[in-house]
């Protein structure tokens, strides 16, 4: 048996059984349950995903194997995303308004953030955006504040994954595009 495949009845090789269970799922895997699902070391399987990830980029494959959001999944590669859009939305582009985007931004560096808060720092009320940003999967309830008892709102590790992030650390700093005078803004609001 070589470690490209498998025979019939053999155990597939680690590669092989990875490359098999990121087929099938659609969130980041976490080396760890990988692990445990092929019932290797974790260090064989970050290992053997490095590996795979490599060789997908120098074999110039459709796709890569990408870290986000604390595991791994497929992606299509940068270069065939347009065609991929193309093909699954016919053309449509369904992009987030100016508003959500907004919205998002305070939820994500201000998380977990209620309504009141978001609206108070937009500026008018964001309900109808929130509403819409967690039917999209990007913004989550995170329980609720233990004074006000008003719900509170975090990003969600799709949030993570669409922006290609491993975490909320990689964030950019917002310091270089805020006002000077942004404390004296926070303290009247």
């Amino acid at each position: 048996m070589s470690e490209e495949g498998t025979h019939e009845g053999a155990e597939p090789t680690l590669r092989a059984a990875l490359e098999a269970i990121l087929l099938v799922i659609d969130e980041p895997v976490a080396e760890i349950t990988l692990a445990q699902v092929v019932e290797r070391p974790t260090h064989e399987v970050a290992a053997a995903l490095r590996e795979l990830s490599q060789e997908y980029t120098e074999g110039g494959r459709g796709f890569d194997l990408r870290e986000v959001a604390g595991g791994w999944r497929y992606y299509t590669r940068a270069e065939c995303a347009p065609l991929v859009e193309r093909f699954v939305r016919d053309g449509q582009q369904t992009r987030l308004t100016q508003a959500a985007l907004e919205t998002l931004s305070v939820v994500a560096y201000r998380q977990p953030v209620s309504r009141a808060r978001v609206a108070a720092i937009r500026g008018v009320n964001s309900d109808g955006v929130m509403r819409t940003l967690v039917a999209r999967g990007l913004v989550e309830e995170a329980g609720t504040d233990p004074e006000s008892q008003a719900v509170l709102y975090r990003t969600t590790s799709y949030f993570l994954e669409r922006l290609g992030l491993r975490s909320l650390d990689e964030l950019p700093e917002l310091a270089p595009f805020l006002p000077d005078d942004v404390e004296s803004l926070e303290e009247t609001k």
